[in-house]
């Protein structure tokens, strides 16, 4: 039973690294579940409840990030309430339009409600490269974080 948890927490672990690009998975709460998963199988032993619990932070760090980064990056810009309620519904099409439509449709949904509010398209194209580029250097964070989350697991259970 054992080994059996093992391999899904190591799981977990690698599909939530891969989910930190994929935003249909959530990757850090999966990084995380995974950690704790084997801190819990190994008794809390090796990686203490303290280190599981950095990595809870981490993961809420990570997780606001990710949400946030987008909404920052069209309100810098000067994004209406539209622009950034449009980002939020690209980003949710997005997700059901394959990779393309994940990378750009949040671009697209802020344009449209910006131009909505707005009637000017430059800058309605403004804010949805802002927006998307917001999203794009949360993307890059959260990855990092999720590096950090799993250099300090392996940290732990080598130390």
């Amino acid at each position: 039973m054992t080994i059996a948890l093992w391999i899904v927490a190591i799981v977990l672990i690698v599909v939530g690294v891969a989910g930190t690009v994929l935003p249909a998975l959530p990757g850090p709460i999966l990084v995380f579940a995974g950690v704790a998963l084997t801190a819990w199988i190994d008794d809390f032993a090796r990686i203490s409840g303290w280190t599981v619990g950095v990595l809870g932070v981490l993961t809420v760090i990570a997780w606001a990030v990710d949400y946030v980064a987008g909404a920052l990056g069209a309100k810098k810009a000067g994004a209406s309430g539209l622009a950034i309620a449009g980002a939020a519904i690209g980003t949710i099409a997005g997700i059901f339009t394959g990779l393309w439509g994940l990378v750009f449709m949040p671009l697209v949904g802020a344009a449209i409600g910006e131009y909505l509010a707005r009637k000017d398209a430059w800058h309605a194209s403004r804010v949805g490269v802002a927006t998307w580029l917001g999203m794009l250097v949360g993307t890059v964070a959260k990855v990092a974080i999720v590096f950090l989350m799993v250099g300090v697991f392996v940290g732990a259970l080598l130390i």
